[in-house]
C-alpha cells in the first residue's frame, strides 16, 4: 500500500507533525500485532506517537543508547525514573548540587516510605561509603547546577555496584555533545531536553536513555500517568536537535573565553567552570568530557546579594532569566530562582553564597558577552 506521507517515495525533510489522538485498525489482526508490538504502529496518543517517536532515536543516538524515552519536562523525566525504580523501604542518594525541584519530589517519596540520603558533590569522592544494602538509587548531575561542579560518574557506578544500585546521571549540563554518561558506567542518562536539546526556550520536553529494557519499564510509567510529550512540541525539539552541536560547541567556546576573563577580574571572588586549568573538576572533566566543557558556569560578584542585583541589572545583552542552554545568554541568581523550591537553611548548604549567579552561555558573539560582562561589573 502507498505511504499518504511518501506517495511518490520521497519522503519529506521534515518528521511529520501527527496530532492524532487515536488511529483506525484496518482490521482485527492489525490491531492485535500492534499491541503485541510485533509491529510498528500507533493506537492513542498516551501509548505512543509517530513525531515523539522519532525524535526518541535521535535523541538515543547522540547518547548511544539502545532506546529512549521522551516525555513532557525535565522533571517529569526524573519523576518517571523514581516511580519505575524506588519502592518504599529503599534508598536513594540524592546530591544537594542537583536542581531544586527534585528536593520537592524527594518530599513525595518519603511520603511513599523511600529513604532519601542528601549528599553534596565533594561529597561524592566518598560515596562509597553512603551506600546502604537497601540502596537502590544514585542520582547525580555533572557538572552540577547551579555550581557547575565535577563528579567522577565511573567512580560513582563503582560505588553504586556495592550494593546493585542504579546510577542515574542528569547530562543537561554536560549534554551529549560534551559527555556521554553511559560509556562512563552510567545505567540510564537523563535531561531537560527543554534546556540545550530544544535550544530556543519554546518547548518543554524531557528524556530519558538508556537500555531497551528500560525503554520498556519507563513506557509503562508514562503510559500510566499520562505524560507523553505532544507532538508540536516533539517536532520543535526535532529541529532544535538539527543545530544542536553547532550550538554546544559555539557555547563551550564562549564559555572558555568569559572564563579566562572572570578568573583575572577583581570583583569575581570565584569562579567554577570545569574547563579551567585552576578548576577543582578539572582533571576528572577532561577524562569524562570531550570536545569542551559546556556553556554553563558559576561565580560570585562582589560580597552580597546587592552587588549581584545591581550587576545583573546593568547588564544590556545578557539576559536576566531562568533556564539554560539556550541561543540567547542568560543570567540569574540561584538563591532567588532555581533554588527558591529549597528552605532557606538548605540553599546554602552546598556552597552556593547569596551573590552567587549562575551564567549560560549562548551563540552571541564572544567579545559582545565579555564587553558586556565588563561594563556591568564596572558599576558595583
Amino acid at each position: 500500500m502507498t505511504d499518504p506521507l511518501t506517495p511518490y517515495g520521497n519522503r519529506p525533510m521534515v518528521t511529520p507533525i501527527v496530532n492524532a489522538v487515536n488511529y483506525e485498525y484496518k482490521d482485527f489482526e492489525v490491531l492485535r500485532r500492534i499491541t503485541d508490538g510485533e509491529i510498528d504502529g500507533y493506537t492513542y496518543h498516551r501509548d505512543d506517537n509517530p513525531t515523539v517517536r522519532a525524535v526518541e532515536k535521535i535523541i538515543a543516538g547522540l547518547e548511544g543508547a539502545e532506546d529512549c524515552i521522551v516525555c513532557t519536562s525535565g522533571m517529569a523525566a526524573c519523576t518517571m525514573v523514581y516511580l519505575t525504580y524506588l519502592k518504599s523501604g529503599d534508598n536513594a542518594i540524592f546530591f544537594h548540587d542537583s536542581y531544586g525541584a527534585n528536593f520537592k519530589v524527594s518530599l513525595i517519596l518519603e511520603r511513599l516510605g523511600v529513604n532519601i540520603t542528601w549528599l553534596t558533590a565533594d561529597e561524592s569522592k566518598d560515596l562509597e561509603r553512603h551506600v546502604k544494602p537497601n540502596t537502590t538509587m544514585v542520582f547525580l548531575e555533572t557538572p552540577t547546577n547551579p555550581l557547575c561542579k565535577t563528579i567522577d560518574i565511573a567512580a560513582a557506578r563503582k560505588a553504586a555496584d556495592k550494593s546493585k544500585a542504579l546510577l542515574i546521571v542528569d547530562n543537561t549540563f554536560a549534554t551529549p555533545f560534551h559527555q556521554k554518561p553511559l560509556e562512563q558506567g552510567a545505567h540510564m542518562v537523563l535531561h531537560s531536553a527543554t534546556k540545550a536539546l530544544g535550544g530556543h526556550n519554546d518547548l518543554m520536553a524531557g528524556a530519558i536513555a538508556g537500555s531497551k529494557e528500560d525503554y520498556n519499564l519507563l513506557w509503562f510509567t508514562r503510559q500510566a500517568i499520562g505524560t507523553t510529550l505532544d507532538a508540536y512540541s516533539a517536532s520543535l525539539l526535532e529541529r532544535g536537535l538539527k543545530t544542536f552541536e553547532l550550538r554546544a560547541e559555539r557555547m563551550a567556546t564562549n564559555a572558555m573565553a568569559a572564563a579566562k576573563f572572570l578568573s583575572k577580574h577583581p570583583k569575581v571572588s570565584r569562579l567554577v567552570y570545569p574547563g579551567l586549568e585552576t578548576d577543582k573538576g578539572h582533571a576528572i572533566s577532561l577524562e569524562q568530557m570531550r570536545a569542551g566543557f559546556g556553556g554553563m558556569m558559576a561565580f560570585d560578584v562582589g560580597s552580597t546579594i546587592e552587588d549581584a542585583k545591581k550587576f545583573i541589572l546593568n547588564l544590556k545583552l545578557i539576559i536576566h532569566a531562568v533556564s539554560l542552554g539556550a541561543t540567547e545568554t542568560l543570567i540569574c541568581i540561584p538563591v532567588l530562582t532555581t533554588l527558591l523550591y529549597l528552605p532557606p537553611e538548605r540553599r546554602l548548604i552546598f556552597g552556593v553564597k547569596e551573590n552567587t549567579v549562575r551564567l549560560s552561555l549562548g551563540i552571541d558573539p564572544p567579545e559582545k558577552i565579555i564587553a558586556d560582562i565588563e561594563q556591568a561589573l564596572q558599576k558595583i
